[in-house]
This record gives C-alpha cells, sequence and structure tokens, in this order.
C-alpha cells in the first residue's frame, strides 16, 4: 500500500512539473535565444562624421608670427555620389571650421571638402592617415593695398581667400584620432597684395 501511494505522489508530481513548463512556455518564459552580434548601421547616425579642435602658431617669420589659433572644425558624412567604390572613394567629405588668432591678428572661416587616404593600411592596419583640404576662406584681416608701417598684419590683399591644408593622423582608438596639420591661405595673386598666411599645428578628433 505504501508503495502504491509513493509511486502515486511521484507521478502527481512528474505531472506538476510538465504542466508549470507548459504554462511558462505559454506565457513566454522560455529560455530567450543569444542577442544577434553588433553590426554596424548601413547608414551614419548623423550628417556629421566628424569634430576636430586644435591649435596652430601663425605664419612664422611674417608681421603676424609669434600669435596662437584655436581652431574647430565639422566634417560631414561623404555624400553617395557614385555606386562603384573606386570613383567614390574621390569624393571629400564636406567641412567647415573656424580659426581664431589670441594675438589680435587674422581670424578667418573656411568651408570646402577633406580627402583621406589611409597610408599602407595592409601593413599599418587602417591607423596612419593622410589628408588634403581645398576650399574657401573668409578673414577679418588687411585687405586692399598694403599699409605704410603695418608690422603687426600680413597683407592679404582680399576677402576670400583660397585654403589649402594637408595633415598626417594617427587614429588611437575607433573614434578618437591625432593629427600633425598645415596650412596656407592666400589669393593665387588675384589681388593687389598676396602675402598670404602659413600655419602649423595639430588637431584631436573625434569621429561618430
Amino acid at each position: 500500500m505504501h508503495a502504491t501511494l509513493t509511486r502515486l505522489l511521484a507521478g502527481a508530481l512528474a505531472l506538476t512539473s510538465v504542466a508549470q513548463a507548459t504554462q511558462a512556455a505559454d506565457l513566454g518564459y522560455a529560455r530567450q535565444p543569444a542577442p544577434l552580434p553588433y553590426l554596424a548601421p548601413v547608414k551614419p547616425y548623423s550628417i556629421v562624421s566628424e569634430v576636430r579642435i586644435g591649435g596652430a602658431v601663425q605664419d612664422p617669420g611674417s608681421a603676424e608670427g609669434g600669435t596662437n589659433n584655436i581652431n574647430g572644425e565639422i566634417l560631414f558624412a561623404k555624400p553617395q555620389v557614385f555606386q562603384d567604390e573606386f570613383w567614390q572613394r574621390a569624393i571629400p567629405r564636406p567641412t567647415v571650421g573656424g580659426s581664431y588668432n589670441f594675438g589680435g591678428r587674422t581670424s578667418y572661416a573656411y568651408i570646402g571638402g577633406t580627402w583621406t587616404v589611409d597610408l599602407f593600411p595592409e601593413t599599418l592596419n587602417n591607423f596612419v592617415f593622410l589628408e588634403g583640404f581645398f576650399g574657401a576662406a573668409a578673414h577679418n584681416g588687411q585687405t586692399g593695398e598694403k599699409v605704410p608701417g603695418n608690422i603687426t598684419m600680413n597683407a592679404l590683399g582680399c576677402s576670400p581667400l583660397f585654403r589649402e591644408a594637408a595633415a598626417l593622423g594617427f587614429r588611437l582608438t575607433e573614434h578618437w584620432s591625432i593629427m600633425a596639420t598645415v596650412e596656407h591661405m592666400s589669393n593665387a595673386g588675384l589681388c593687389v597684395n598676396n602675402r598670404g598666411l602659413t600655419n602649423f599645428g595639430g588637431k584631436l578628433g573625434y569621429t561618430f
């Protein structure tokens, strides 16, 4: 009698366990599948590709030498122009920026395009890159005829000016990078004076 009762109790417990498991599954409590690995979005989260901040020494050896700038820059996502990857690489990132001179010399804002090329990507694992910029810059410096006796401002002739820049950069992480920079602005001989500005500096960038 005792053995029969034990078997009946064991059977009842087994049925209860099965019923509870079935009910949990019906209520959505079943074990969830493992999450899928992260994949980068097909399109960027923002139209902004990168932001940068840096500084430079202003045209050493000129009337504006011995002064320093702070520079800020925004690079936008490259527009999709070509379906072919080779030709798409030739499209620059639209760029806007500005530089403020702490010594009261020429400050300026600029707009143009930035081309970025990885140097020896298979060997250097995409850590090192080279950049070029071309565009136009509007400034608050000296325009028109050169003023005799002016020993504090470069004679830039007119505004806006052409701006060309280059950078050698190193990616610290997926998002952060540092760059050594050189930039030149001039009017290409289109105005009465063309002393121009050539600045040397560095930047810290954050890529989204």
